[in-house]
């Protein structure tokens, strides 16, 4: 059974671009995430597992572009190899169809392991950067979302009781966690 040769991209921010992912890579349907690799939350992906069908193709960058970590991607190929579903990943040159070699097999696991170690020392990398930026007092953290005014309105309206913490942090369009990292810093 011939089917469609379905695209999958993921990118971690809204200003990254997605051309050079499946640049001349021919498919029938793309799907785009914009989401960081640690987010479960990737709803075009969980669109393109509901979309694809049995003789399908998902054609997939990269395998740190589809999964967050090694247990991920090897749910996720897993799944979709039970259904009949090949997939193909460009750069690492790898294709899995579900009739694949222990070879194969192992080639996902050691590959997928590497993609996530180095997700490890990308981290790792940032954490010390911002440990060295904030000692020499060049790192101040994010900019905060509301000026004082505000946040003085917000823990009045606090102190009033007359709303959720949750409808309070809805109207000054921020988080519930940010509302409290403002009760807390103060």
């Amino acid at each position: 059974m011939v089917g469609q040769r379905i695209g999958y991209i993921r990118v971690s921010t809204l200003d990254q671009k997605t051309d050079r992912q499946l640049d001349g890579t021919t498919v029938d349907r793309l799907f785009a995430d914009r989401a960081s690799g640690k987010d479960t939350e990737r709803p075009q992906l969980e669109s393109l597992l509901g979309f694809v069908r049995e003789g399908d193709v998902v054609v997939v960058h990269s395998m740190d572009r589809l999964a967050r970590n090694l247990d991920d991607l090897r749910r996720v190929v897993q799944g979709l190899v039970k259904r009949g579903i090949r997939i193909e990943f460009v750069k690492e040159g790898l294709t899995f169809t579900g009739e694949d070699s222990p070879m194969a097999t192992l080639l996902l696991s050691v590959m997928g392991a590497f993609a996530e170690f180095e997700r490890a020392l990308i981290l790792e990398r940032q954490r010390e950067g911002i440990a060295l930026a904030k000692a020499r007092g060049a790192y101040k953290g994010r900019k905060r979302t509301l000026n004082s005014d505000q946040i003085a309105a917000l823990k009045q309206q606090i102190a009033d009781g007359k709303q959720t913490k949750a409808e309070i942090a809805r109207a000054f369009g921020i988080s519930r966690e940010t509302l409290y990292q403002y009760l807390r810093d103060s």
